[in-house]
């Protein structure tokens, strides 16, 4: 998800952390010798993006009671330890210390974000301790900047890359939209890139970037640049960034008279972000997502139905795919036959058409899922499934 922003000194930091693990070996022996296995839950449960951490814990938190409650893994009860990245990726860097030298646990799930999953990187691959990034969409999460695979870090949902060609894809052949003004995030790698790629992949489909402006996160008043904006006619707005910030740009887009159809990305999914916008501004509007309520296959419908009855609450897209994680983590403890971390990696890795709550579960070499993606509408201010786009 979210970008690596901060990301840059915190992975400086946490390399330094990383030399800590020389006893490992023992933390190992003693967790197999458990009866138990320590699952790391590390998300962002407080600070800017405490929305979407809440959202995975508790979707991941709900694979492992079921888990659980089919008694367990190679007959182990898994247990969660929770942490809080307080949303920030320096602090991601601490937890995923403090959970692998202290608590000793086998595999991480998390965080959401993807600078604060970038963060925690050198500090689980010195420790060879699998990390699964549920919704952590940047590409470089799971290869390096060579890229080299990153033989510990796994991913449960789609990349930035993908979502940006989805959408794109879906502006020029779905809604016949040719010219395009965009509006990014310059503080956000998240943002920056999908800007890139949707731009990219609309002109190689005839289509045209027709004008162009940045912001910075944690602005308030976007209306100057949306009257530049404007004054392109463009037929489509992409805004590919977070809900704290599209919901005012929504809004004041609206404001200023730019009526036409606004595209985003699964940044967007949010139930805040119709609380700010307004159901009325948010007409017209869709956003790149891999998860709708509405979709009817049994599998989906299930998850919605459980989770519903668990937390009285809706799921959203991060809440989903931090079920599968939770699901895909403990198949491959299972089938690592204990908790060393290099046998986990090997499974997981390896993981094809193992069913979740998503479909069937396939990685790639890249360590990767495999999937499509699909458009919603915000209609009235609900989200409404619009169609699916295999690429």
């Amino acid at each position: 998800m979210k970008g690596w922003k901060k990301a840059v000194g915190a992975i400086a930091m946490t390399t330094v952390m990383a030399t800590m693990f020389a006893g490992c070996g023992d933390s190992k022996k003693e967790a197999a010798n458990s009866n138990e296995i320590k699952v790391g839950a590390l998300f962002e449960l407080t600070g800017n993006v405490a929305n979407y951490g809440k959202s995975c814990y508790n979707g991941f938190q709900m694979a492992i009671d079921e888990v659980n409650a089919k008694g367990g893994v190679n007959g182990k009860k898994i247990t969660i330890v929770q942490a809080d990245n307080k949303s920030e990726p320096s602090e991601s860097g601490n937890q995923a210390t403090k959970l692998i030298s202290k608590d000793k646990v086998a595999v991480i799930v998390g965080p959401a974000t993807s600078g604060c999953v970038s963060a925690a990187t050198p500090v689980v691959t010195n420790a060879k301790v699998p990390l699964m990034a549920p919704v952590a969409t940047a590409p470089g999460i799971t290869v390096d900047e060579k890229g080299k695979v990153r033989p510990y870090i796994f991913r449960a949902c789609f990349t930035d890359p993908f979502q940006g060609k989805v959408m794109a894809t879906f502006a020029v052949k779905s809604l016949n939209v040719k010219n395009v003004a965009i509006f990014y995030d310059s503080s956000s790698d998240y943002s920056k890139g999908l800007m890139e790629v949707f731009g990219k992949t609309l002109e190689e489909n005839g289509g045209k970037v027709v004008a162009k402006e940045a912001f910075l996160a944690k602005d308030q008043d976007f209306k100057a640049a949306l009257t530049k904006l404007k004054a392109a006619d463009p037929q489509a707005l992409y805004v590919p960034a977070y809900y704290e910030e599209v919901s005012k740009i929504v809004k004041q887009a609206r404001e200023v008279g730019l009526d036409c159809p606004i595209l985003g990305s699964d940044g967007w999914d949010s139930p805040k972000l119709a609380e700010i916008a307004g159901a009325d501004a948010l007409n017209n509007t869709y956003f790149s997502s891999a998860y709708s309520a509405q979709d009817q296959d049994p599998h989906v419908q299930q998850f919605i139905k459980d989770y519903k009855a668990k937390y009285n609450a809706e799921p959203d897209t991060f809440a989903i795919h931090s079920y599968d994680a939770g699901l895909v983590v403990a198949e491959a403890i299972k089938r690592a036959g204990g908790t060393d971390g290099t046998k986990i990696a090997d499974e997981m890795a390896k993981m094809k058409d193992f069913q979740v709550a998503t479909g069937k579960f396939t990685l790639d070499k890249d360590h990767n899922p495999v999937s499509g993606g699909i458009i919603i509408e915000m209609k009235n201010g609900v989200q409404t499934f619009k169609e699916k786009i295999n690429l």
